[in-house]
């Protein structure tokens, strides 16, 4: 009887974190592509673009200006999806029907000034800014007595609808705790009550134990490709100590965090010599004034290219109404960016 095989059969996997699963499809890889092909990325960008609202001193589309700010430049986000100033509302007609009003605060980030940069071609001095800032958001945002969750997230490209090519992130303050960060949250405290440590603390002792996922590693930090995976090339920074947020970093953890960060969007543009798409985001402990010990600050990656620069991944049918799949298998994605040089493509 033939073997089973991760890398030639069917098969799923497990996502502690969340309790979801993945359809893995390897053998799907040989399929011929006739589908969806995206127009390359436009490389070329000025320092300065006397257009874009990001850039220092320009006006932003709110009508408010920036400074002339030399590093990391925060504001709150002129057409912010959340506000701290509505009512307090709920409605309930029955089971089925229920609303309620959600408060909120949303931020921008510029991580740099000029305007043809991106994390990967940054210097991992100034990504530490980058990270600094996060740390005294999460703290003062956190601190309103309305906000119990902080959200740091960067949409990179495009194709993954950033509506800027300036870097840039964003930072969300909300009255209520995501659904992706609480489902989270449920399974972490089980294995806490269960273990007495994190999930991600032993999740990641073992995957430094066999090492074919590991992507990046250094004195605090790891970056790998998950065992549960879902988009192509996708990744995590995990924290190597299990702290419940980014403010509890050290100073030397600060700057790993800014390296592992570096690295690894290296790899990203590397891989298909592209500035390379993704959506990334910290999940952390709630900042409702309770302890967390089972919280451990990691950031994921979910970039959506495929076999190239301009082939991506859908998530549509099967994937929309039944689960998640992917075709290409954690470790090969693993290989596949760890053999990329690591010096990035441009400065070659």
């Amino acid at each position: 009887m033939e073997q089973f095989e991760f890398t030639e059969h069917s098969h799923r996997r497990y996502n502690p974190l969340t309790g979801d699963w993945v359809l893995v499809s390897p053998h799907r890889t040989k399929r011929p592509w006739q589908g969806k092909v995206e127009k390359p990325a436009i490389e070329k960008r000025p320092k300065y673009d006397e257009k874009c609202y990001l850039c220092p001193g320009n006006e932003r589309a709110g009508g408010h200006n920036n400074p002339e700010y030399k590093d990391v430049f925060v504001f709150q986000n002129d057409f912010s999806a959340l506000v701290p100033d509505i009512p307090e509302g709920n409605y309930s007609n029955g089971e089925l029907f229920k609303a309620e009003s959600e408060r909120g605060f949303c931020k921008v980030i510029c991580f740099s000034p000029r305007h043809d940069l991106t994390i990967p071609e940054m210097e991992v001095t100034d990504i530490r800014k980058v990270v600094d800032l996060w740390c005294n958001e999460y703290q003062e945002i956190g601190a309103l007595n309305y906000i119990i969750h902080v959200q740091i997230f960067e949409n990179k490209g495009d194709i993954m609808g950033c509506s800027n090519p300036h870097p840039h992130g964003q930072i969300w303050g909300q009255y209520s705790v995501p659904v992706e960060p609480a489902k989270e949250a449920v399974m972490q405290k089980a294995y806490f009550d269960k273990h007495g440590k994190t999930l991600l603390e032993d999740y990641v002792a073992e995957e430094l134990k066999s090492g074919e996922r590991i992507l990046v590693e250094n004195e605090h930090f790891v970056a790998l490709v998950p065992f549960w995976a879902t988009w192509p090339f996708e990744a995590m920074i995990v924290s190597k100590r299990a702290v419940a947020s980014i403010s509890q970093l050290s100073d030397e953890e600060r700057t790993a965090l800014a390296d592992a960060y570096k690295k690894l969007t290296v790899m990203y543009d590397n891989l298909f010599e592209v500035s390379f798409p993704y959506s990334a985001g910290i999940h952390q402990a709630p900042t409702d004034g309770q302890e967390h010990p089972e919280w451990h600050l990691h950031m994921h990656f979910y970039p959506p290219l495929l076999r190239s620069a301009t082939v991506k991944k859908f998530m549509v049918g099967y994937e929309m109404m039944a689960n998640a799949q992917r075709d290409i298998t954690a470790e090969q994605a693993a290989q596949r960016l760890r053999d990329l040089p690591t010096v990035h493509y441009k400065a070659k």
